[in-house]
């Protein structure tokens, strides 16, 4: 058994993969070199016509991101990572997926990022 560097997950020796000089689970893999962009003209694309045949599907992870915003109207990236109990990248990952859909919006603030309703 071996451990991951950045989660401390114990993993099977072979399932750990090496990225940055870490040794690295799975999922932080995933993390470190996924490049999520949260404006992407095909991303928005293909969310929209998903939803045009399928209808709003959400996660519940989706869902809960939603309707704290819709509540609040406006929250600060970090506060709502702390809300919901997520790390930054749990919150980006979601709002980037809301944000495709063109349900949510990034706003700059002078003292940082918000989300707010699209």
């Amino acid at each position: 058994m071996a451990t991951c560097s950045s989660c401390q997950a114990i993993c099977e020796e072979e399932e750990l993969r090496e990225y940055g000089g870490e040794r690295l689970c799975e999922d932080c893999y995933i993390n470190r070199v996924e490049i999520s962009k949260t404006c992407d003209p095909w991303a928005v694309h293909s969310a929209k016509s998903t939803l045009a045949v399928q209808g709003l599907r959400l996660t519940p992870n989706q869902e809960k991101l939603l309707a704290l915003i819709r509540a609040e109207k406006e929250v600060d990236m970090i506060e709502a990572a702390a809300r919901l109990k997520w790390s930054q990248t749990e919150l980006q990952q979601e709002f980037t997926v809301l944000r495709h859909m063109e349900l949510l919006r990034g706003v700059k603030k002078s003292d940082g990022r918000a989300i707010t309703l699209f």
